[in-house]
This record gives structure tokens, C-alpha cells and sequence, in this order.
């Protein structure tokens, strides 16, 4: 990294942008109430795009930042699905929506629910709503919990692309996060995937992590490319521990400082390009034939909740605590505690408890700021006037734009932002000169890098 201020700008605390208003500027204005008008509104033939959240994994690794808890007996999984196949009903009684084109299931580990809980709830999506139009059913797997039984599970409920969290194969940093995965386990999981006819294979790997160096992320780089996945997400660790208590387990003494994760987020950019990966955003790489890297070439890529995504649906449909879902009007988001999800589902009700309602402004915020993030570059004056029917409308991010063009992180061409391969680790300071709600205050965020 050759920019004289990176380490200054790796250590500014940015939101990650998988939404415009971000998560933090949700309010209870937006409540159960609300979300059921706009689901209502809602054309018969919207396209639909489902996510899953299921919060329980059978331990807590200590660097997680995902809403979950440990569930060490079946019986909050089996609650936790009924309350799911409840809540199914309650959705589509809701909207007059029916055509899905995309499910995800997220966590947590939503495997733990097993191939019957999986199927039951994928039959009762099946009863209620239109699965003719899929594209894409995905599902987030933790590679120690998959055995042959769950692979055959998930191929008959029509899984045809799966997330393996890797995050690092060197036994000492491993143990420093505590999740101790030997190679031999990712290599059997892929293997039983792949048996079943799963071929879209997604690898996640961090950097950042404890007692993790340089080397130790190119030789995971190197040994996950070697299995010859899909498309890889590498996201630099974000230590909060004030937000997710459980962190405090990791030693902050013993993480690598803005410097080396810079180096290691460039060293495992370069491990992957060099294997043939196409550099999708801000952390993703697929193959040259991935529908990611194809939408990418195209200028359709999209950023969800989930990252990077080729999902075009009309609508997000969140199901489960804390999920969120998008609809034309808004963000709308459940309880995050299950009592209180649970509480409202079995009274017939939505869980929303906030969300934010889209301004014109957050409407053109978020399109300059989506491909910024998807494109390397942006037009925010040909959006403006777009929009508004004059250029000038965002200027007001010209000032912070000119800093970093200053830092060398991107040119400013009139009103055409393009990041500098350099400055492509910090779009997300970028994006942040367009955010008009972290200029009002903010809570905490990770590091930009």
C-alpha cells in the first residue's frame, strides 16, 4: 500500500453500507403496523427475495459478530421452527406477493435445524408462495456440522449454492478465535457438497484475526483456492466488544494493527487474482464465470444485507429475530429477541419493531452509494440530475471527496468519482461523503479497513 496516509484512513470508523440509511438510524416509527400497509401494497406479481435467520449455533466462535446463541439442546430448534412456519403464514397473508427468486439462510448456523426442520419449512415457503421463478437458494454452513445426511437434506429442498465459513486454516489462530476447523474438514465438506450435485461453493475468509499474519493469510488463501470454489468473500475482522460481549475473549493485544491488515488484505487480494479470480467490490472474488463476476462486467451487481448479491427481487422478506427486509417504501426489521418475535408471531401479528421509511433523498443517497461500492466508480451528478433535475443536488460530499482525492484514495472528475486501485480498501470512506445521517452523529463502527 503506497498511500501516505493509510493508516490513518484504515483506522476511521465507517459504516460497512450493506444499506442506505444504515441499520443504526432504524427507529420504532416504522412498527408492525406500518410494515403490514406496505407488504399490502405490494404488486401480485413482485418479484420476492426470502432470508432466514436462524440465531443459534452449537458454540459461540469468540470473533462472531452475528446475532446468535448457543443451543445445546433440540428443543429451541424445534420452537424456533415452529414459531418460523407461523410466522411463513402471517407473511403471506400479509402481501399479495407470491413469486420468490431467491431464499437465503443465515445465522448463526441455520443448518443446525437439520434436513426435517429444513424441509418443513421449505415446503410450507412452497405451499404459501410461488417457487417457479427461483434462481438462487442459498444457505451459510459451518463445515464442522455437515455431515453426508445434511448434504443429501439440502439438495432435495433445491439448495443450489452454499457459504462455508473458513475464516482461517492455521491451527494458532484457530485456537486464538476459537474454532479449531482442520483443512481435511472444509476439503470433506466441499467434497460431500459436491457429491449431491451442490456446485456453487462460497468460501468466507478474515483477516485481522489474532495472532494472524501476512503468511498465515496467503497460505489459507492458497489452500481454499485450491478447492476451487464459486466465489470467496474475505472480510477484515471488525472487533466490537462492546456490542458482542463475547469478544473480550479475544487477547486485543495479539491483533494485527491497521498496517498489517492492510498488507493482509492486500496479500490475500493478490493470492486470489493470481489464482483467476475477478475482484468483485470492496471483498469478493468468483470466477470468471460466476453470475457475480458476470453482473459485475455488466454493471448489475447489487449490496444487500447479505453483501454483495446478484438478487434484483422487488422486495427482501426478513423471517425470524432480528431479520430485516426492504420493500419500495422502506426498511423494516424484527424484534431481535426471540420472546419478543415469538410473542408477536403467536398473536397473529408481524414482529417489525422499527425500521426507516425512504425519503427522495435516501432513494439517490443509496443508488450513488450502491455503485460506488458494486462499480469502483460513479456519476453522482448524472444520478442527481436524474433525480432531482439538477447536478448539483450532492454536492455537498464534494468537500470530503476532494480529502480523499488528496489522499489519493480517487480522482474527481467533475462529478465522476473513480477509486484509485489504491484507495479501492477505502470506498467505504467514499460511500461515507454521501451518507447524510453520519453527519448528524453515529454510533460505533468498525474500522474503514
Amino acid at each position: 500500500m503506497t498511500l501516505p496516509s493509510s493508516l490513518i484512513l484504515a483506522e476511521k470508523s465507517v459504516p460497512r453500507y450493506t444499506s442506505y440509511p444504515t441499520a443504526p438510524h432504524f427507529t420504532p416509527a416504522v412498527d408492525a403496523s406500518v410494515a403490514k400497509h406496505w407488504l399490502g401494497e405490494l404488486n401480485r406479481d413482485a418479484s420476492l427475495s426470502v432470508y432466514l435467520h436462524v440465531p443459534y449455533c452449537r458454540a459461540i466462535c469468540n470473533y462472531c459478530g452475528c446475532n446468535t446463541k448457543a443451543a445445546r439442546r433440540d428443543e429451541p430448534l424445534d420452537d424456533y421452527t415452529e414459531t418460523l412456519l407461523a410466522e411463513i403464514d402471517v407473511v403471506a397473508d400479509a402481501t399479495p406477493a407470491r413469486r420468490i427468486t431467491h431464499i437465503h439462510w443465515g445465522g448463526g448456523t441455520p443448518s443446525l435445524l437439520g434436513p426435517e426442520r429444513l424441509a418443513r419449512l421449505a415446503d410450507k415457503l412452497a405451499s404459501r408462495f410461488d417457487f417457479g421463478a427461483i434462481v438462487e437458494h442459498a444457505i451459510e454452513l459451518d463445515p464442522r456440522t455437515v455431515d453426508e445426511n445434511l448434504a443429501r437434506g439440502l439438495a432435495r429442498i433445491g439448495v443450489n449454492r452454499t457459504s462455508l465459513g473458513v475464516q482461517d486454516l492455521n491451527l494458532h489462530v484457530q485456537k486464538a478465535i476459537g474454532r479449531v476447523q482442520p483443512y481435511e474438514t472444509v476439503a470433506r465438506c466441499v467434497d460431500m457438497l459436491r457429491a449431491v450435485g451442490i456446485e456453487a461453493i462460497n468460501l468466507d475468509l478474515m483477516y485481522g484475526l489474532p495472532h494472524q499474519g501476512v503468511d498465515d493469510v496467503v497460505r489459507t488463501a492458497e489452500l481454499a483456492a485450491g478447492l476451487e470454489p464459486s466465489r470467496f468473500a474475505i472480510f477484515g475482522y471488525a472487533h466490537v466488544p462492546w456490542f458482542k460481549p463475547h469478544q473480550r475473549l479475544i487477547d486485543a493485544a495479539a491483533l494485527p494493527g491497521a498496517a498489517e491488515r492492510l498488507q493482509q488484505a492486500d496479500a490475500a487480494r493478490a493470492a486470489l487474482v493470481g489464482r483467476g479470480y475477478e475482484e468483485i467490490g470492496l471483498d469478493h472474488f468468483a470466477r470468471p464465470d460466476d453470475p457475480m463476476a458476470v453482473a459485475s462486467r455488466e454493471g448489475s451487481l447489487r449490496r444487500n444485507f447479505q453483501g454483495y448479491t446478484t438478487d434484483l427481487a422487488d422486495a427482501l422478506i426478513g423471517l425470524g429475530a432480528s431479520s430485516i427486509g426492504r420493500v419500495p417504501k422502506g426498511y423494516v426489521q424484527n424484534a431481535v429477541d426471540v420472546p419478543g418475535w415469538r410473542r408477536a408471531v403467536e398473536a397473529g401479528q408481524l414482529s417489525i419493531v422499527k425500521g426507516v421509511a425512504f425519503s427522495a433523498d435516501d432513494h439517490v443517497r443509496a443508488s450513488v452509494i450502491e455503485r460506488l461500492m458494486c462499480d469502483f466508480a460513479v456519476d453522482f451528478g448524472e444520478i442527481a440530475a436524474g433525480a432531482y433535475g439538477r447536478q448539483e443536488a450532492l454536492d455537498d460530499a464534494i468537500p470530503p471527496l476532494r480529502d480523499l482525492e488528496r489522499d489519493g484514495v480517487l480522482h474527481l472528475d467533475g462529478r465522476r468519482v473513480t477509486l484509485t486501485d489504491e484507495g479501492k480498501p477505502f470506498m467505504r470512506l467514499a460511500a461515507a461523503a454521501f451518507d447524510a445521517y453520519l453527519r448528524k452523529g453515529t454510533g460505533r463502527h468498525s474500522a474503514a479497513v
